[in-house]
């Protein structure tokens, strides 16, 4: 999977290639985001201006998502690193899954749920392929011999989006030096993703609490 983007290695990690889904969409979708950004560190593309990603070089990178998100981020230069994993994550996760099923990379199967809503199941052509960047992650977790960079990247970024299935959080903790210095090499979309991740489980426990605790109160 050396031609593949960094998004759409970091896509193919967090999919449950056994149950043909991506679990919670929310989350991958940052995580995509914040891939691609990183992506654009590691070609030399961005550069961190103040805590703001500055574009850097001209051309195209040949990949979709990445050319596009150069665009947004020339046009828009104002924004932080969290503002930019947040902002258009959605409509890119979109654009990658459609670019990654029309190069036959997974089958992209829509239905809706309650016939009303969308509902997007990717399945992975290579599982294999896809098992075995889940075994990059791990060997680079446990080995503190130095990481290639787009490796010590994705590993960054899956523990950030706290992916269970790839880091569960016994291994982050038990390996937090280790990513530390891992998340060296990956940028500042890193420590952003982070952030958003962490605000986004925040604002769902608000929501459970409000909703369990709605009809409290009374007596």
């Amino acid at each position: 999977m050396s031609e593949l983007s960094l998004p759409a290695r970091a896509y193919l990690l967090a999919c449950d290639t056994g149950r043909n889904r991506l679990p919670d969409r929310e989350r991958v979708a940052q995580l995509v985001r914040a891939a691609a950004l990183t992506d654009l560190v590691l070609r030399g593309r961005l550069t961190d201006d103040g805590g703001r990603p500055a574009v850097a070089g001209a051309g195209a990178t040949g990949h979709l998502v990445l050319d596009d998100l150069l665009a947004e981020l020339a046009a828009e230069p104002h924004r932080k690193w969290r503002a930019w994993v947040r902002r258009g994550a959605r409509g890119t996760l979109q654009s990658l899954e459609a670019q990654l099923d029309a190069a036959g990379v997974i089958s992209l199967r829509t239905s809706r749920v309650l016939g009303l809503f969308p509902r997007r199941r990717p399945e992975v052509r290579d599982a294999a392929a896809a098992a075995a960047l889940h075994d990059q992650v791990a060997a680079a977790v446990r080995s503190d011999a130095p990481a290639p960079a787009e490796v010590a990247a994705l590993t960054s970024l899956a523990a950030a989006a706290e992916l269970g299935a790839v880091l569960p959080r016994g291994e982050r903790r038990r390996h937090r030096e280790r990513l530390a210095r891992l998340e060296e090499q990956a940028g500042a979309a890193v420590p952003a993703l982070r952030k958003v991740i962490r605000e986004l489980q925040a604002a769902r426990t608000a929501a459970i609490s409000a909703a369990s605790g709605g009809g409290g109160g009374g007596g």
